[in-house]
């Protein structure tokens, strides 16, 4: 193979409950510290310890994060999935193997290199307990690659001693384990490999985060102080880093008392209505959840559809229907969220595509919601939530206000001749509301059933369509102050991509990849729903659309056909619904088969 810097992937093979995060998580972030652009997918089990878990890097100077299904290296440390690692090694490439034990004759390929290092024996002569020696030897890989990858040593020592610095004896074992398989391979193989890394400086104006922490923080700087939720993968950890940031920067600093409230519901529809009560009182709340949660919240989210009252919900999307695979991701809540609930409900929903916007977008939801009266929901996924991203240093203008929208304090309710909590004073769908307790004539009843624009029960149909066709002016005009599309190309081209999420990356980078091979195309990725004029004069700009998503039913080309106008026939669909993230190879061999470049 000929030399490639900063240019290659790899993936590591281990089981669960081995300790292998911290030691792919080292390789991670010691690559980020050189200043190379990485990513990492973790792809781990949901049940019990001893199954299989594989971790993926991909190193790319370009920038390029998406992800990749071939692999030049593999780390190859649970015998269980011996024969499917090694499938996934692209020919000429490299699979790294403990040589405790011999490898199987019979299953090795000829067009890979093997290369053995005694993990377990350098482990085992080194360290006492097993449990320790288990540990260490995840750490002794990461030596052994920063060997053969050319990682900087100081930098693998500069991480450790961040990580275990307060702790001498874990720190001390650490660095015994990166020096056995570093010194090993450095006397016994040669290194580095054609693949290696090369300083660079392309990373020092960017951060490592996952989805999940990016969006507690911007519950955090939105000026959230109540969260309700029930444990679910993969959402629960925005919640222990809402708790966590909570903790730090909630607390009165005289009193020391919380000026925060955070919530473990008995299910999703408890965690829901929690929410619903904490907003209609003033504060700023939010639930974070997953499919099978926002199927459980559907009826609450229905009443505050029809009762307009603010709430935040956040959807970390996974593998579906039912329980489906908990800890794969997927773009299969589309539908579900833009309509959750019986009746004629529509929902505001935001779609991140990597953790920087989840953090952004967070911040908007609150606006949104206070602003419109109404549920928004944020469609973030596994990828994103639980997967480091390199993604630009987060932001903050100090000078943002919160927009809490048409709320009446103490002197306007006082001065007003009459205050009606359903009525469209100023004909742009939204009525004012008050808080509780703040002035008695800002008191209403908040009705969940049918009810005319003066706040009064009612079964009289004109009555009941009026407000209803209020509600659903008010929705709509949201499509004028949700994100607006990611747009790129020359406006020109004869065909567009249109996607939305975490299909981001693969999409620009199959951008760049056909455009080498003369296909030019334009593309869009959606970030608000509803839609605005924008995308729709997108997909009439162009002879053929191409809708790239993660689901198996084309929900966001199901979106564009019910909510555009547009004809069904002007939008293609390439859908991708493994539980693997979308790569660049999905999209181009979506595009052209279509094209029929590709048989």
């Amino acid at each position: 193979m000929n030399q490639r810097v900063n240019d290659f992937a790899i993936k590591i093979a281990s089981a669960n409950g081995t300790g292998s995060s911290s030691a792919n998580g080292l390789i991670m972030q010691a690559i980020f510290r050189m200043g190379i652009p990485v990513t990492g997918k973790n792809l781990f089990p949901s049940n019990i310890q001893g199954l299989p878990t594989w971790y993926e890097i991909r190193v790319n100077g370009n920038g390029y994060t998406a992800r990749t299904p071939i692999f030049d290296l593999i780390v190859a440390l649970n015998a269980a999935t011996f024969d499917k690692d090694v499938a996934e090694v692209r020919s000429g490439g490299w699979l790294l193997y403990d040589s405790t034990s011999p490898l199987p004759q019979d299953r090795l390929r000829s067009d890979i290199t093997y290369i053995g290092v005694p993990l377990a024996k350098m482990c085992n002569e080194s360290f006492k307990g097993v449990r320790e020696r288990i540990l260490m030897k995840n750490i002794a890989y990461a030596g052994a690659l920063g060997a053969l990858l050319d990682i900087d040593t100081d930098v693998l020592v500069a991480l450790t001693k961040e990580k275990y610095g307060r702790k001498p004896a874990l720190l001390e074992s650490n660095q015994t384990a990166i020096d056995l398989g570093f010194n090993y391979v450095k006397e016994n193989l040669d290194c580095p490999l054609p693949i290696r890394l090369e300083k660079m400086t392309a990373t020092e104006e960017s951060i490592l985060i996952d989805g999940n922490t990016a969006a507690a923080l911007g519950c955090l700087y939105a000026g959230a102080t109540v969260g309700a939720w029930y444990p679910i993968t993969p959402a629960t950890s925005i919640m222990e880093g809402f708790t966590g940031f909570c903790q730090k920067y909630r607390k009165d600093p005289e009193s020391n008392q919380n000026r925060y409230a955070i919530l473990q519901a008995e299910d999703e529809l408890a965690a829901i209505g929690m929410v619903i009560g904490a907003s209609w009182a003033g504060a700023r709340a939010f639930t974070p959840t997953a499919g099978p949660g926002i199927s459980l919240m559907s009826e609450f989210l229905g009443l505050a559809y029809y009762a307009e009252i603010p709430a935040v919900v956040f959807d970390v999307q996974r593998s579906g229907p039912s329980t489906g695979m908990p800890t794969r991701t997927q773009q299969g809540d589309l539908m579900l969220c833009a309509y959750a609930s019986h009746g004629d409900t529509k929902h505001i929903c935001l779609y991140p595509s990597d953790p920087r916007e989840a953090f952004e977008m967070a911040v908007k939801s609150f606006d949104l919601a206070e602003r419109f009266q109404t549920p928004v929901l944020v469609l973030s996924d596994l990828d994103i939530g639980m997967n480091d991203w390199m993604v630009p240093k987060l932001t903050w203008d100090d000078s943002y206000e919160p927009d809490r929208g048409k709320v009446l304090d103490a002197a306007e309710l006082e001065a007003a001749k009459s205050f009606y909590r359903y009525l469209d004073v100023d004909g742009d769908g939204i009525p004012y509301r008050s808080l509780p307790g703040v002035h008695p004539k800002g008191s209403y009843f908040t009705r969940g059933s049918g009810h005319n624009k003066f706040g009064a029960y009612t079964e009289d149909s004109d009555e009941y369509r009026e407000v209803l066709d209020r509600i659903a002016v008010k929705v709509n005009s949201a499509a004028d102050h949700v994100p607006a599309p990611f747009m790129r190309g020359s406006g020109k081209a004869r065909i567009g991509i249109i996607t939305v999420g975490s299909c981001h990356a693969a999409c620009l980078e199959a951008m760049a990849l056909m455009a080498k091979d003369g296909l030019e195309v334009d593309y869009m990725r959606v970030r608000g729903f509803p839609f605005g004029k924008d995308v729709e004069h997108f997909i009439d700009s162009h002879d053929e659309n191409f809708v790239v998503e993660m689901n198996r039913d084309g929900q966001l080309r199901n979106l564009l056909i019910l909510e555009t106008g547009v004809a069904a026939k002007r939008l293609e669909s390439i859908r991708i619904y493994s539980g693997m993230p979308m790569s660049a190879a999905n999209v181009m061999e979506g595009v052209l088969a279509k094209q029929g470049v590709l048989a």
